[in-house]
């Protein structure tokens, strides 16, 4: 039922629903373009419309009583937020624990435009031997969907790059304040690089 009615609300609004579910159990999944805040309920719809039960971080203090088993019904995974590291383990370790897992991280981090994505999601996939399956919401051509799932290798500008291949056509609600895809870590020269260019 849920997911005649995603389909059939999207459909109603105008948006075209492309491709097949992720295959794989677990990843982490990139939503993007993120401008507007029209786009979380937007990508709840999709993955209804997928059949898909994804999972999203919030801070545990969002899941106590009363409202807590709310959270969770709609996919939150509470986490302590004292720091990134914290983070990226406690998620490391929600994979290790489950069969299946959809988890949303979000990227960009802010509907703002930002000169760098945030390498959480990243670390998480890494740590996790998980693939990174990037969504979409492509406003210019009202379209969404879910793209192919992407293997981390490690090499940081390597595997960014097939995201910014996947995501330059990508138009968010409001284009200007989707910054580039990239992470400050691309930036950083190895050291056996600086090693071989002294």
């Amino acid at each position: 039922m849920r997911r005649w009615f995603a389909r059939a609300l999207l459909t109603a609004l105008g948006w075209k629903i492309e491709g097949g579910k992720p295959l794989h159990h677990k990843y982490v999944l990139i939503a993007a373009p993120h401008t507007s805040n029209w786009d979380f309920p937007l990508m709840m719809l999709f993955a209804w419309a997928f059949g898909i039960r994804i999972n999203w971080m919030g801070k545990h203090s969002l899941f106590k009583p009363p409202y807590g088993w709310v959270m969770r019904a709609l996919g939150g995974v509470p986490i302590q937020r004292r720091s990134n590291n914290n983070v990226v383990e406690a998620m490391v370790e929600a994979f290790a624990e489950r069969e299946e897992l959809a988890l949303v991280v979000p990227a960009e981090g802010t509907r703002a435009r930002t000169e760098f994505w945030k390498s959480g999601f990243y670390h998480i996939a890494r740590g996790a031997n998980v693939p990174i399956v990037p969504s979409y919401l492509d406003f210019g051509q009202k379209r969404g969907g879910f793209g192919p799932a992407l293997p981390m290798s490690g090499d940081v500008k390597r595997d960014m790059g097939l995201l910014r291949g996947f995501y330059a056509p990508m138009k968010g609600l409001y284009p200007d304040q989707f910054g580039p895809v990239r992470l400050r870590e691309e930036e950083q020269t190895a050291p056996d690089q600086r090693r071989a260019a002294s």
